[in-house]
């Protein structure tokens, strides 16, 4: 085991809502206040106390290595899970498995900037638990949200009308959330599905500042924002 913080960053997708800034740079490496979205997330890791983070990557992918290089700029040790073509979230982490050396580890969507305390999340005890998810308000864009919260337990909305929380795309999982599955396309919303059907999958609301970067408005928004 190489390190008991071990994180993932996902950023394998096209970014296709982002066209045409995505047309030639990958999402996670559009500028945010003067440094690329994902440096957000690696200084936010390195502050909770993570020494290695694994990157996917796809889309024009070789932009990603090249700029982050092996993670020593940061002070970090970041390794890379190349896909052709791109695996899904669940598929991302399923092929990054063996590179992921460790039974827990956090996982963060490559295209979200969020400002919670990532080391409460490596610090937070799985037990019995599959994975435990950051839920936040529901954005303009998805009003209805992913799932609803009894306590600490993440159940599903009970009508399609129903108001819930959303996914922030920031959690921490366990290892064995992701065995016995063959490499391949996978998404990771029926693995969360199996998990509540199981009630092995926790959760919690953050209050804070949570963003998902998917438009040029947004990511404009963003930068106007953080530049004030």
């Amino acid at each position: 085991m190489a390190s008991d913080r071990v994180a993932m960053i996902l950023a394998a997708g096209r970014g296709e809502r982002m066209q045409p800034l995505t047309n030639y740079t990958p999402k996670p490496l559009l500028p945010v206040a003067g440094k690329p979205l994902i440096a957000h997330s690696l200084e936010r890791l390195i502050e909770a106390g993570c020494t290695r983070v694994v990157i996917n990557c796809a889309h024009l992918g070789e932009q990603i290595p090249a700029t982050l290089g092996d993670g020593s700029d940061y002070g970090l040790d970041i390794v890379y899970s190349h896909e052709d073509p791109a695996l899904e979230t669940a598929g991302g982490i399923i092929q990054a498995l063996p590179l992921l050396d460790c039974e827990q580890f956090v996982v963060i969507n490559g295209d979200v900037w969020c400002d919670t305390p990532l080391s409460n999340l490596f610090e937070h005890p799985l037990e019995n638990n599959l994975a435990h998810l950051i839920l936040v308000d529901n954005p303009s864009q998805h009003p209805l949200g992913d799932f609803m919260l009894d306590g600490s337990r993440i159940t599903q909305r009970p009508h399609p009308d129903s108001q819930g929380f959303t996914y922030s795309g920031i959690g921490k999982y366990s290892r064995q959330m992701f065995t016995g599955y063959s490499a391949g396309f996978r998404p990771l919303r029926p693995l969360l599905d199996q998990a509540i059907a199981d009630n092995t999958l926790s959760g919690e609301h953050y209050h804070g500042d949570w963003r998902d970067i998917g438009t040029p408005a947004r990511l404009a928004q963003l930068n106007d924002e953080l530049s004030r």
